[in-house]
């Protein structure tokens, strides 16, 4: 392919959108034609991303303005149920990432995990991207899924950067220093996420800790039948060794080692007496493998790329 491929950003303002801007800027196939934000309009990009190369200026375009613009790509970085307006005008023909959580239960939308779902993407112009806390949990938990005996309890912390730019407390620095917050303890929507396309039940217990960035997620499995510590790796290595953006370690991977990496890692295997009971640990980037990186590798797989293309690896 050596058409460029126009791509246009809505809600550019946050975290996720200042590394999509980054990751398309380095892109070979993809250009940025415009980037939107209500509270940066009129600023330009670099004002917004530091070190963005475009000289494109944000602009607060509505639905009907974004779709006036014509791109061959639109990723859509919104809030939670803010999407539909922008969905319903643009045309079949758009290829369509979703960051928010709107689509993923969605079954005309693809699942965007490729590691696990690539096999069911059949053209579709409709992504929907994973979670990070829902990326993470996924990775860790697959390849023993049919081993499950009962719902898998996943204790997550990620960094505050996670919380987006709106103030709350779980992105206030001060609030946050010398602590971890736990919130939304059940039903949150990730567990719920990754109960449907994992199709095992998960028990999610999510938390924010200091740090800017970064998720580790350790989850707890009880297993129907017995399991060996060497089996166990060989499992993840079957499942991921193919994979160039999740590695498979022997240490528990830590999350000050990830941060500002592309890929996730997965280990810290350790097994209980009777081998019955594992515990395993993933850590990911949230902004980048838990959401921008991933929504470019989903564009990629869309186009017919590399699912590498324009990503460090």
């Amino acid at each position: 392919m050596t058409k460029k491929q126009t791509i246009g950003l809505v809600g550019a303002r946050g975290h996720t959108g200042a590394e999509l801007v980054r990751l398309i800027e380095a892109h070979p196939t993809l250009e940025l034609s415009f980037v939107s934000s209500r509270e940066l309009a009129g600023k330009p990009l670099a004002d917004g991303v530091p070190g963005a190369k475009s000289r494109l200026k944000f602009e607060s375009l509505d639905a009907t303005a974004v779709a006036a613009k014509r791109a061959d790509i639109v990723v859509l970085a919104l809030p939670n149920d803010a999407s539909a307006a922008y969905v319903a005008v643009l045309g079949e023909d758009t290829l369509v990432v979703d960051l928010s959580a709107d689509h993923r239960f969605d079954d005309g939308w693809f699942y965007g995990l490729p590691e696990l779902y690539r096999k069911h993407y059949d053209g579709q112009r409709r992504i929907a991207n994973p979670g990070c806390y829902a990326t993470a949990m996924q990775i860790a938990i697959r390849p023993l899924k049919k081993f499950l005996a009962s719902p898998a309890q996943c204790f997550g912390v990620s960094g505050f950067s996670g919380a987006g730019t709106m103030p709350s407390d779980k992105n206030d620095p001060a609030k946050l220093a010398d602590n971890l917050m736990p919130y939304s303890l059940v039903g949150h929507v990730h567990e719920r996420e990754v109960t449907r396309h994992l199709g095992h039940a998960v028990e999610f217990l999510p938390h924010v800790a200091p740090h800017f960035r970064g998720i580790t997620m350790t989850v707890n499995m009880h297993l129907r039948s017995r399991l060996w510590l060497d089996e166990v790796r060989e499992r993840y290595h079957a499942r991921y060794d193919g994979e160039p953006l999740v590695n498979v370690v022997d240490a528990a991977p830590w999350v000050s080692a990830i941060a500002g990496k592309h890929h996730a890692e997965v280990g810290g295997f350790a097994l209980t007496a009777d081998g019955r009971r594992l515990i395993a640990v993933c850590t990911l980037d949230n902004l980048l493998k838990g959401a921008a990186t991933q929504a470019v590798q989903n564009i990629n797989l869309a186009l017919g790329l590399p699912e590498t293309t324009g990503i460090p690896t």
